[in-house]
């Protein structure tokens, strides 16, 4: 009798296992507003809005208030709220946060808000914040007379519970960029050596011909230089190449700041459209898109218009036909630059924005 209660005490208990995963959707839309000066004193009650942006099958905008929403904060804040515009026909769950963005386009936690609400389906139904901002706060943070509201949105949609296997083999994340990132940095078996600006940059020649079919040519092909020592690269910085060598090996931008700079952004799509990286080059375009300003837009249209970069163009030619801009980018060196570099564009730039202003 002991043996058998014993070996009742011991047996392993039966396991099962499930889970509730829950379905959601994030999206994010950046509302740039520009001459704020001449929204302040439009009243209480009395707002701008975003375009329309839509997250899973629900459309949405955002509305500032530059006076606030009531008659108590018209001097002192700035309201921000999130509508609903279309899209459903019973509550909708969402968790949102609207950030004021810095002058380098960085997301402040300082002047970020978040919260989750439930929206009604009922057009014009908002969740926001009254008191967003202190006004004279806000005035420190502008550049140029302009500021941008970033949302990220999260939809939260239907849960479900599902089984679970007992038996779970942890999976790790692929770490691929991480060693060839180290190969980078070690540098062993590195075979070919490259001068950019007075700067040597070594590298591995086969890496190099699989992720650019340019290097490939250079390296194994009719035009290879593999009989010199050193490969001199001529009109390129070194800090572009080496964001560029960065790239080859991580398929991503290096964490360094100055790479997220115009200028640098500029130089770095330039470095990929000569080696035929198109990945680097969309994730260029899309970033100068965002940065797009009264003293950047000039010398951004020239260089879209040059490398034939069609979502950077219209994104300039759009931020070119907004009230008043294209007076204060007339006065700017890189204008003089366009009408002297890209003469074409002029035109193009006229079909924008006339009859509103003059060229």
């Amino acid at each position: 009798m002991g043996n058998l209660l014993t070996f009742s005490v011991n047996k392993p208990i039966p396991e099962t296992s499930s889970r509730c995963l829950t379905e959601c959707t994030t999206a994010a839309h950046n509302f740039e507003v520009i001459k704020y000066s001449l929204l302040e004193r439009m009243g209480a009650r009395k707002f701008v809005s975003s375009s329309t942006f839509r997250v899973s099958g629900y459309e949405w905008k955002i509305s500032i208030y530059p006076d606030g929403i009531g008659e108590e904060d018209k001097a002192a804040y700035m309201s921000v709220f999130l509508c609903f515009c279309s899209g459903a026909t019973m509550d909708v769950k969402v968790k949102f946060t609207l950030s004021l963005l810095e002058k380098d386009g960085k997301i402040s936690n300082l002047n970020s808000k978040t919260t989750t609400a439930k929206f009604k389906p009922v057009v014009g139904d908002s969740w926001g914040w009254a008191k967003f901002i202190d006004k004279s706060k806000l005035k420190e943070l502008l550049a140029h007379d302009c500021f941008t509201i970033r949302c990220v949105l999260t939809v939260i949609k239907d849960h479900h519970t599902e089984d679970v296997s007992t038996v779970l083999v942890p999976v790790p994340q692929s770490d691929l960029h991480a060693h060839f990132a180290n190969m980078l940095k070690d540098g062993q078996g590195m075979d070919v050596t490259f001068s950019v600006g007075g700067q040597l940059f070594s590298a591995h020649r086969y890496v190099l011909a699989a992720r650019s079919s340019v290097f490939k040519a250079e390296l194994f092909g009719q035009m290879k230089e593999t009989t010199m020592e050193c490969i001199k690269i001529e009109d390129m910085e070194p800090a572009t190449f080496e964001a560029l060598l960065h790239f080859i090996y991580t398929d991503n931008l290096p964490s360094n700041c100055h790479v997220d700079q115009n200028v640098a952004l500029q130089h770095l799509l330039v470095a990929a459209d000569r080696y035929g990286l198109d990945r680097l080059n969309a994730i260029c375009e899309e970033k100068l898109c965002q940065k797009i300003d009264v003293q950047t837009v000039a010398t951004t249209l020239a260089l879209a218009e040059q490398h034939h970069t069609v979502q950077l163009k219209n994104a300039c030619l759009q931020y070119l036909s907004l009230q008043d801009v294209l007076q204060a980018v007339k006065k700017t060196d890189g204008f003089k630059h366009l009408t002297t570099s890209c003469p074409s564009i002029m035109m193009e730039i006229l079909d924008k924005v006339a009859p509103s202003s003059d060229v």
